[in-house]
């Protein structure tokens, strides 16, 4: 499940807002019918992720053992485009029936009374409360949590090997991530190999390392860019890139560093549990090992954590098959076959056990981060402005000359303001 930086419009945004303020559909009260064979129609199902589009069609195809009547066509937008593509259906009344969601835009529809609430067709017990509260507006809950996810640190042994350099450990600190990176670009550089295919995002990269840190992403309202801690952290990554032992956004431009990982190109990188099922379909799959991310200068390690919720539209035409779906969606048949594909890590509770043992790696370690040191991932009601404002401002600034107390300065100044018109 992963969250990268959005674009978004303002044109994006008004025509979405001025879809707000409609009579609420009857979609909102739905409930399924006792009998199966009393629902039928056709209904669409959005998701963002080909990688688990065949355990989405497994879900579809046991959920029609039941519904045989109901047809679910799955429609797959790279996740570049698809918020892009909801806001312009939204703006229509013509969302896909059922959706996924991420935490940065969901108040956006939710707020906009596009999602219908789901309290009929699911029971928060099952699922952690963080992401129910996550998907939640006003106390009304209008998301079935689908999964969640936390970073660690990936790593490629055979190059570890090749290299004559120590497999990381639970134990290491940024420092230790620097030093290794420097002994790998010596030994791997000439063939082309990068010591880390880190894709300097925010999820992954910056606010792991921000929140390690001690510093916040949003508080109050309020950025927490222009904090030093937060700068510090950005500076970590910033001479990452400057050294050479990550890949720039230049160079990222063509090939994502997980697409580099995964093709041996490059030998460690931080990222999320969302990438199990494209590494076991990887080249490198048998020489993949897992650990815990570096510790920060002080000692401690964070990570956010986040999830997809499957969601419904309000405005859907068929609002029982989608109540179906919907409710076959939030219940354990569905979240044991995404765990058993390795697809993605299950929010329903009691069944991350399937997913730990769907690939030969230590898959319990985002298990852990979830448990033990993860901070909730950092929303506010139009978060994908300031996404954007991440995405503009730190990301060219990256290993260049210019000093991240600065960089950090105006992000935060920008994001207030963005913050400030939020209502």
């Amino acid at each position: 499940m992963r969250i990268r930086k959005l674009l978004v419009t303002l044109t994006a945004l008004t025509l979405l807002a001025a879809c707000g303020g409609q009579d609420s559909p009857d979609a909102a009260d739905v409930k399924v019918p006792d009998d199966p064979a009393q629902v039928q129609g056709d209904i669409t199902y959005a998701i963002w992720d080909v990688n688990q589009q065949p355990a989405m069609q497994e879900i579809v195809k046991v959920f029609n053992q039941t519904y045989p009547n109901v047809k679910v066509s799955i429609s797959l937008a790279t996740f570049d485009q698809y918020f892009t593509k909801l806001k312009t259906q939204a703006s229509s009344d013509n969302l896909p029936d059922v959706f996924w969601m991420n935490g940065p835009n969901f108040q956006l529809f939710a707020a906009n009374e596009q999602l219908a609430p789901v309290a009929n067709l699911a029971e928060a017990k099952n699922y952690p409360q963080a992401l129910n509260d996550l998907y939640s507006l006003d106390g009304t809950q209008f998301g079935v949590p689908k999964d969640f996810d936390t970073i660690a640190l990936w790593y490629n042994k055979k190059l570890f090997a090749q290299a004559g350099v120590a497999a990381p450990t639970a134990e290491w600190t940024w420092d230790d991530y620097k030093a290794t990176a420097t002994k790998l670009k010596a030994a791997l550089g000439a063939k082309g190999i990068f010591a880390t295919g880190d894709e300097l995002g925010n999820q992954g990269n910056w606010y792991p390392a921000i929140l390690s840190n001690g510093g916040h992403v949003i508080k109050d309202g309020k950025s927490g860019y222009g904090d030093p801690k937060a700068v510090e952290a950005l500076q970590f990554w910033s001479d990452m890139v400057k050294q050479g032992y990550t890949p720039s956004a230049a160079q990222s431009a063509d090939i994502r560093g997980r697409d580099r990982f995964f093709a041996g190109k490059a030998a460690m990188m931080w990222n999320g549990n969302w990438l199990v099922s494209a590494a076991l379909k990887s080249p490198v799959k048998d020489d993949l090992a897992i650990v815990p991310l570096p510790k920060a200068p002080s000692g401690e390690r964070k990570t956010v954590i986040h999830g997809i919720g499957n969601v419904m539209s309000a405005k859907t035409k068929n609002p029982e098959a989608s109540a179906a779906f919907l409710a076959f969606l939030a219940g354990k048949d569905a979240a044991l076959i995404q765990a058993k594909a390795g697809a993605a890590n299950p929010a329903y509770n009691g069944t991350q056990t399937d997913f730990v043992k769907s690939a030969p790696y230590a898959l319990q370690t985002f298990i852990d981060a979830a448990a033990q040191y993860s901070e909730p991932y950092p929303v506010s009601k139009d978060t994908a402005v300031w996404n954007k404002l991440e995405t503009d401002l730190i990301l060219p600034a990256l290993g260049g000359d210019r000093p991240m107390s600065e960089v950090g300065a105006e992000v935060a100044a920008k994001m207030d303001e963005a913050l400030g018109k939020e209502k």
